[in-house]
């Protein structure tokens, strides 16, 4: 028997990501996004963490 995601739980996630995130949207060319995953997952790192680190990285040099 699997737990339910509830409606409380719901808003919570919604209130948290709206209140301590910020969201952005790029475009890139077809394919970037597989390859840029792949190595972001031979790193061990998710996509967002291997394009959030990239970019600190380059504006902190």
């Amino acid at each position: 028997m699997g737990d339910k995601y509830t409606d409380a739980q719901k808003k919570a996630s919604i209130k948290y990501l709206k209140e301590k995130t910020d969201s952005i949207q790029i475009r890139v060319p077809k394919g970037t996004k597989d390859r840029w995953r792949v190595a972001a997952t031979e790193r061990g790192k998710s996509l967002n963490q291997f394009i959030a680190e990239a970019v600190e990285k380059e504006i902190t040099e």
